[in-house]
């Protein structure tokens, strides 16, 4: 018997064990029987069992060469290293797939192990609505995308995974991003399951809260890999081209992180309800989407498979979704009306709103900008393409106002800010900002929509700054240090400061972005051996060619110094290798040296025998920055996400105890103590 026998083995299994998982979990939830309940629980570990079993026997078929499976015959050949030949099993649609499905069954048993935390009568609705995620992902495997297909006559050699794949990138983006994608799933169960149970409070938000977290900042982590990979492997100098593909991975990051926000005005206010359940549901639809349009190929992309039939269904899925969902939203709308009103826009949840009207404004600016290719396909029988310049355009000036309302934001006060109270918050980081605007011309920045997004940013970074200190200062008078009250102030409100954490690492990398969409220099050149070209202030010399063979590749270097004010800065090699099953499709070394927050970025587009070469050259300021802050975002996620540690008074959800209202969170002892008027 092969690995592959006993793959497709286990996911019909798994496809078994998920349907009688669904049908007994609402079973149990309608009929109220806890041991029907427990049943799906178990149910829901042994398709995650199935799964884990399923990937381990593609991983094994790879590792062992068994090309008579169709899929690793076309993803891997004998001279790939084992790692590269590991991570061929999410290379393609197939192994994608199940990697998808790995994963959701991975976080369905997490689940499982951690529902005592969420309310009970969400838990059967949650596992049902994750068995039918599953479920669909499996038939699919099973049916018409299956892994485990055998070849008649099994090759001596695979064809090997994609050049561009061949890189340490391969390693960690794509499992990163397809965890994301799949992450969305669980906040989609939860919102589900208090739909279909009417249990549509605070509760099913709070019990998700850190399954969002965890899901944006998977999500996060994805994006950011799949900038720094295109940014070192594609050529073209940037690190986001606003590609199809790129855009529908940044779909569901938006929505979510807007989610983030708005949750805490409902926590806090009893606000937005309507709003935060739309939101869930959305970033999963959005998740789907990305997932569908890779996978379909219907749209033109670096990123995305060839066209397939598999694309109907993940069409057919993502309506079912958008129908089933707003059905159930309506059905239950009546129940999420707010509990308060607006008083004032000059207010934290004002600005909380306006927060995510910039975020919808940026969604559905990049999903039109994506689909409009397709539409005018459809409509017009033309196909017109939607580049750059569009998407800098409209989204640049909402994303201003985004990052401007960041800074805002943790200044003002819940319900409604006086007028002295806005002048004395926002006094210093305008100042401040206004000086940022003043020197910065004197600085070289002349471009003016350049000056006003460092202005913003320097604004947005004060403002958090300035809260920070304010907070450090209080505790500083009751007798801490200023370390000590920094670090327990951290300690005690980790969301709300690694919150803070996530908006300095957003401005860090808006930072980066503004400096290398503004000011990057470009420069192409054809050089013979020992000659030299200038740009930036730097003197490249070109010393010749180096050339290597191997048995299925051939690799070609342009040897070439840096030099800068007569001294030496880095010796480089840019260059190209060609494998023999993928002649059309070279793999690019790029030379990138780092000099402070500046990179030199060399590309060798072509070359003639061993004394010339055709080079290109990119100047891009700023661009570490955007490395530093996705690091330093992905750093306030996990603040955000880490449990709190404080013990909490639980009293019971009806009534009181003791004498006391119900209270379980410190969010709702300050929104008790604000509504009967005490100073909070």
């Amino acid at each position: 018997m092969y690995f592959s026998d006993i793959g497709i083995i286990a996911l019909m299994l798994a496809l078994g064990f998920a349907v009688f998982a669904i049908v007994i979990a609402v079973v149990g939830a309608v009929r109220e029987q806890p041991q029907a309940i427990i049943s799906a629980k178990r149910s829901v570990l042994v398709v995650s069992g199935f799964l884990v079993l399923a990937s381990a026997m593609l991983v094994a078929s790879f590792l062992t060469h068994d090309f008579g499976v169709k899929y690793v015959a076309e993803q891997s050949s004998r001279s790939m290293p084992w790692y590269f030949t590991s991570a061929a099993f999410y290379g393609g649609q197939e192994g994608s797939l199940l990697y998808w499905a790995l994963m959701l069954g991975i976080f369905s048993a997490i689940f499982v192990f951690t529902s005592r935390r969420a309310p009970a009568k969400l838990v059967p609705y949650v596992l049902a609505t994750l068995m039918v995620v599953e479920g669909f992902f499996v038939m699919v495997l099973v049916t018409v995308s299956n892994p485990f297909v055998r070849l008649p006559y099994p090759p001596q050699d695979g064809t090997g995974l994609n050049p561009l794949l061949m890189d340490p990138g391969m390693l960690v983006h794509p499992p990163m991003l397809l965890m994301g994608y799949m992450s969305f799933s669980v906040p989609f169960a939860f919102a589900v399951a208090a739909l279909l149970s009417g249990e549509v409070n605070s509760d099913w938000l709070r019990s998700m809260r850190r399954w969002m977290l965890a899901s944006w900042s998977i999500q996060t982590a994805g994006l950011l890999l799949g900038s720094w990979w295109a940014y070192h492997v594609l050529g073209w100098g940037g690190y986001w081209g606003w590609d199809p593909v790129e855009n529908a991975a940044l779909l569901p990051w938006l929505t979510s992180t807007a989610f983030l926000h708005s949750t805490m005005v409902q926590e806090r206010r009893g606000m937005l309800k309507v709003w935060n359940m739309f939101l869930v549901i959305a970033s999963f639809a959005l998740s789907i989407f990305g997932t569908f349009e890779v996978r379909s190929g219907i749209i033109s992309s670096v990123h995305s498979f060839a066209y397939s039939n598999i694309g109907v269904y993940f069409f057919a899925f993502l309506a079912v979704i958008i129908i089933f969902s707003t059905a159930l939203f309506f059905f239950r709308l009546p129940k999420l009306k707010p509990d308060q009103e607006f008083d004032s826009v000059v207010s934290r949840e004002g600005v909380f709103l306006l927060n995510n009207l910039m975020l919808l404004g940026i969604t559905f600016a990049t999903l039109w900008g994506t689909l409009f290719p397709l539409i005018s396909a459809t409509i017009r029988k033309q196909t017109m393409t939607v580049g750059a310049p569009f998407y800098n355009s409209v989204n640049g000036p909402l994303f201003a106002v985004l990052i401007l309302a960041m800074g805002i934001g943790p200044l003002l006060a819940w319900r409604r800010t006086s007028s002295n109270a806005l002048w004395r918050n926002l006094s210093v980081p305008t100042i401040l900002a206004a000086a940022c605007a003043l020197v910065l011309p004197l600085l070289g920045v002349t471009d003016v929509l350049a000056n006003i997004g460092f202005s913003v940013c320097a604004f947005t970074a004060m403002a958090i700054l300035y809260e920070l200190w304010r907070g450090a200062r209080v505790r500083h008078a009751h007798g801490e240090p200023y370390w000590q009250a920094v670090y327990m102030l951290f300690k005690r409100y980790r969301q709300r400061y690694g919150g803070y954490v996530v908006h300095l690492g957003l401005v860090l990398l808006a930072a980066g972005v503004i400096g290398s969409h503004f000011f990057q220099v470009q420069k192409d050149v054809t050089l013979k051996s020992g000659q030299e070209t200038t740009i930036g202030g730097y003197l490249f010399v070109y010393k010749g060619n180096l050339q290597s063979y191997g048995d299925d590749q051939q690799s070609v270097s342009a040897l070439m110094q840096v030099w800068r004010n007569g001294t030496l800065v880095d010796s480089i090699q840019p260059g190209r290798t060609m494998y023999k099953n993928f002649d059309n499709q070279p793999a690019s070394q790029i030379a990138i040296t780092t000099l402070g927050v500046t990179d030199l970025y060399v590309f060798l587009g072509d070359w003639s025998g061993p004394s010339q070469a055709t080079i290109r050259i990119f100047i891009n300021p700023l661009v570490p920055l955007v490395w530093y802050g996705g690091v330093i975002m992905l750093l306030g996620g996990l603040l955000c996400w880490w449990p709190d540690g404080r013990k909490r008074a639980v009293y019971g959800r009806q009534g009181v105890k003791n004498g006391r209202v119900a209270i379980t969170t410190p969010e709702e002892a300050s929104k008790v103590a604000v509504d009967k008027g005490a100073s909070v």
